[in-house]
């Protein structure tokens, strides 16, 4: 279910103004925009069009030739406004999103200017039909000049508001490309740091251990068969990022034995819920390296999921050492820095993690806009 805010609003409006490839939010936030923007222009095309002809014997002057006017501008502006849409999201369709945004040059003049045109012909012929005008007719009424008068400045404003909105998405579209690159630089910094800590700990063993670290190594390359496919991916589930835990914590199992144990509490219905990959492993080898290995009867981890209102909140809790032992392996915090960065690059200001004393253990939450 989606709930509406400032901050989905926001994500739904940009998305429309980009014309993204998947829209943010409930489809008809879509429609909604294109509505208030069609209004906004027979407003416009109202107002030019009573100031240039409102005093030619037309009686536009007058309430009810004035609400007359402004009810055929309307109409008429919601039909050029839906005949753009429709042809901008028929051009992503039959082209494909990937090649329109690629478009340079006169090409892309041709389609973002090209396309409004067209939408102001059909458009305007759609809407003069549904308020009974007929361009062939004798202007017995005020009816067909409004119409003519819209359609003539329509095509020249829609086309100016269309460029200025082009601009604008070319720059979202450009910051998400940054925070793209970001994410994906961020993540790959993620994997080798949990790689060479994997290996580390199988290579210790091999001195002490030769069964185990066997062993260990064999759930090392169960878990990269089940996991190494989605590491590259920008978005992931909830119930994958899961799945990846439970093989990353039965790989350190192999090797603490009883010492370690974990216990999973995620709703069903939010386990399709979209989240960036990587995100819980790196607070469960936080958990374990400095909370629990270093404790001599071990303990456990507990993750959990639950949503609180427009929220996503995850929990990591351990009953480990807490966050005032002294480190075992003082290290530079790489894992959490890089965590936070890529929540910001993924949510902006609209998630954080929190790391809290459990009493006993640590408590790391994370908090994500459900939409």
């Amino acid at each position: 279910m989606n709930t509406l805010n400032r901050h989905l609003l926001r994500a739904s409006w940009r998305a429309w103004l980009g014309s993204d490839r998947i829209p943010v939010g409930p489809r008809w936030l879509q429609l909604l925009w294109t509505l208030l923007f069609s209004a906004g222009c027979g407003l416009f095309f109202a107002a030019v069009g009573f100031v240039t002809v409102a005093d030619d014997g037309l009686h536009w002057r007058t309430d009810v030739g004035w609400w007359h006017f402004l009810g055929v501008n309307l109409v008429v502006a919601f039909c050029i406004g839906l005949a753009i849409r429709a042809l901008f999201v028929g051009g992503n369709v039959a082209l494909g999103y990937e090649r329109v945004q690629a478009l340079t040059g006169w090409r892309r003049w041709l389609y973002f200017v090209g396309l409004p045109m067209l939408g102001v012909v059909f458009g305007g012929h759609a809407g003069a039909w549904l308020v009974g005008i007929n361009f062939g007719a004798p202007a017995a009424t005020g009816d067909w000049v409004s119409v003519v008068t819209s359609m003539s400045v329509a095509t020249f404003v829609v086309m100016g508001f269309v460029w200025l909105f082009r601009s604008a998405a070319q720059r979202l579209h450009a910051e998400k490309r940054a925070a793209q690159a970001q994410l994906r630089l961020l993540q790959g910094q993620i994997e080798p740091h949990f790689l060479f800590n994997t290996l580390a700990n199988i290579a210790s063993l091999m001195d002490e251990d030769v069964p185990k670290a066997r062993r260990m190594l064999e759930r090392f390359t169960d878990y990269l068969r089940a996991s190494l496919s989605g590491l590259r991916e920008e978005t992931t589930t909830l119930g994958d990022e899961l799945h990846m835990a439970e093989n990353y914590l039965g790989l350190m199992q192999a090797r603490m034995e009883d010492r370690l144990r974990y216990r999973l509490y995620v709703p069903d219905a939010l386990r399709s819920f979209a989240l960036p990959p990587l995100l819980l492993q790196p607070l469960l080898e936080n958990a374990i390296h400095h909370g629990l290995e270093p404790k001599v009867d071990g303990g456990q981890i507990v993750v959990q999921a639950r949503t609180d209102g427009a929220f996503v909140i995850l929990e990591v809790v351990d009953d480990g050492l807490g966050l005032q032992a002294p480190r075992r392996r003082p290290g530079t915090g790489m894992a959490l820095d890089n965590l936070r960065a890529r929540l910001h690059a993924r949510y902006g200001a609209q998630a954080s993690m929190e790391l809290a004393d459990a009493q006993p253990g640590t408590r790391v939450t994370l908090r994500l806009p459900l939409h």
